[in-house]
C-alpha cells in the first residue's frame, strides 16, 4: 500500500467525528477535498472504509482496524516530533493527559500549577472512566494516565504518589450521622447508590463488603460520582465515594462522612503509561512534578469529618 500522510490524517478526524463536514471544518478543507482523500485511501485498502445507514456514517470492520493503526502512527510522530523539538531546544509542546473521573477535581489544579510554570505548553486532558482509561493505555493514545488501581495484566509503569480514601457518604440528616464507629453488619440495614461494575471504586466496595462478610443493597447504579452525590443528597441511599470528589460538598456542607468501622478504605492514586513509552521532555517533567507535589493539590478533607 502507497498510503499518505494526508490521508492518515483526514481518515483519523474523519472517523473520530463520523462526519466529512465534521472533518472539512476541523482541518480547514473543502468537504469534496476529504471525501476524495478518503477515496484515494480506499483505492490503496481496496476496501470501503465506512458505510452510511441513513444519515449516519459508520466504520466498516476494516475501517475500524485501520483507525486503530492510524491513531497509533500519529501518535508516534506526535512523539517523534515532541522529542525532536525538544533536542533542538525549543520550550514548548503539547502534554496529553488523561484522568479518572474521581480524580478531576485535583488534577485540574495540578495541570494549572504546571501550566503556569511552563507557559508555552499546551495541554488536552481527557476526564473520563476507567474503561476508556485502560483502551487510552491500550492504544498508546495518551502521554500519561492519572487513575486508581492499575489493571493487571498490561505492560505498564504505574507509580503511586498518594492516597486516595474512600469514604461513606449519607445526607447530613441521616441518623447514623452523628454515631461513632458504626458497625459494617450495621450497613445491611442501609441501601447504597453505586458506581457501574467495571469501575475501580465499585471493585474496592465488593471488596471491603466481601472481606466483613455483610450484604450490600443497593438500590441504583451511576455512571458517575457527582450523580451519586446528588441522588444521596435526595435521601436515595448512602454512598461510598473518593474523598477527593466531596470539597465543595464538605465546604457546603451538603453531604455528611461517617464513621464507619475499617473507613476510609485506602486506595492509591497512579501516574500510569506504556512501558515501552518515551516519554517527551514535557510529559517527563509533568511525570516528575505530580510524583513530587500531587499531594499538596488534594488537601485533607478528612477534617471535614
Amino acid at each position: 500500500m502507497h498510503i499518505t500522510f494526508r490521508q492518515l490524517q483526514v481518515f483519523e478526524s474523519v472517523a473520530r467525528n463520523l462526519s466529512y463536514t465534521k472533518a472539512a471544518k476541523e482541518l480547514h478543507l473543502s468537504q469534496p477535498a476529504v471525501s476524495m482523500q478518503i477515496k484515494q485511501l480506499e483505492d490503496q485498502v481496496e476496501a470501503p472504509l465506512f458505510e452510511q445507514l441513513g444519515k449516519t456514517n459508520f466504520l466498516t470492520e476494516i475501517g475500524r482496524e485501520l483507525y486503530h493503526y492510524t491513531r497509533r502512527i500519529l501518535g508516534l510522530l506526535d512523539e517523534a516530533d515532541e522529542v525532536i523539538h525538544a533536542l533542538k531546544g525549543l520550550q514548548r509542546g503539547t502534554l496529553d493527559v488523561a484522568v479518572a473521573t474521581t480524580a478531576n477535581d485535583f488534577a485540574t489544579r495540578l495541570l494549572a500549577a504546571f501550566a503556569r510554570d511552563h507557559e508555552e505548553i499546551s495541554f488536552r486532558l481527557d476526564v473520563t472512566n476507567r474503561e476508556s482509561l485502560i483502551a487510552h493505555l491500550d492504544n498508546n493514545e495518551k502521554d500519561l494516565v492519572i487513575m486508581g488501581r492499575p489493571p493487571e495484566g498490561h505492560d505498564l509503569v504505574a507509580e503511586s504518589f498518594m492516597e486516595n480514601p474512600l469514604v461513606v457518604i449519607a445526607p447530613p440528616n441521616h441518623p447514623l450521622v452523628k454515631q461513632k464507629n458504626i458497625p459494617s453488619a450495621r450497613l445491611v440495614q442501609e441501601t447504597f447508590v453505586v458506581r457501574e461494575q467495571a469501575s475501580g471504586t465499585r471493585q474496592a466496595i465488593e471488596r471491603y463488603f466481601d472481606q466483613h462478610e455483610v450484604s450490600m443493597s443497593t438500590s441504583m447504579e451511576m455512571t458517575s460520582n457527582e450523580a451519586i452525590k446528588q441522588a444521596v443528597e435526595a435521601g436515595l441511599g448512602l454512598g461510598i465515594v473518593s474523598i477527593h470528589t466531596l470539597r465543595l460538598e464538605m465546604e457546603t456542607r451538603r453531604l455528611a462522612i461517617l464513621d464507619v468501622e475499617d473507613f476510609p478504605i485506602l486506595r492509591h492514586w497512579y501516574i500510569v503509561h506504556r512501558s515501552e513509552k518515551r516519554l517527551s521532555p514535557v510529559a517527563q517533567g509533568f511525570k516528575d512534578f505530580v510524583l513530587s507535589r500531587g499531594k499538596e493539590f488534594a488537601g485533607n478533607l478528612l477534617n471535614f469529618k
